[in-house]
């Protein structure tokens, strides 16, 4: 399953100096967001224990980015995905890379493991 979700701001990295309530409310905002993209896109839950995801970051620029911050910055937007998918995170081995094209997203490939 191929799910296109929205590039996390930039509130949500852990370079970011925020107060509490801003950090809150993006994460909030972003989780929903991710959310509402992946049941457009018609994701329900599945039946399975188990998953692998492939993170594809293709950053709105051609700067340089850096992976680990990109996966940080993820983080409430896979908690939306993990709402509609039934699996709780825990349960997920991940993949990470970079996409070759700008644009402004992030493409999930869903597997079972």
């Amino acid at each position: 399953m191929r799910i296109e979700l929205p590039w996390p701001p930039k509130e949500l990295s852990p370079n970011a100096r925020l107060h509490w309530a801003s950090l809150a409310k993006a994460k909030k905002q972003y989780r929903h967001a991710c959310a509402y993209a992946a049941v457009q896109q018609g994701v329900r839950r599945i039946p399975v224990q188990e998953l692998h995801l492939q993170l594809t970051f293709h950053a709105p620029t051609r700067l340089a980015y850096d992976l680990d911050n990109a996966l940080a910055r993820m983080k409430a937007g896979l908690d939306g995905l993990a709402d509609v998918l039934g699996v709780d995170d825990k349960h997920w081995s991940l993949g990470i890379a970079r996409g070759d094209t700008p644009g402004g997203r992030v493409i999930v490939e869903v597997s079972p493991c």
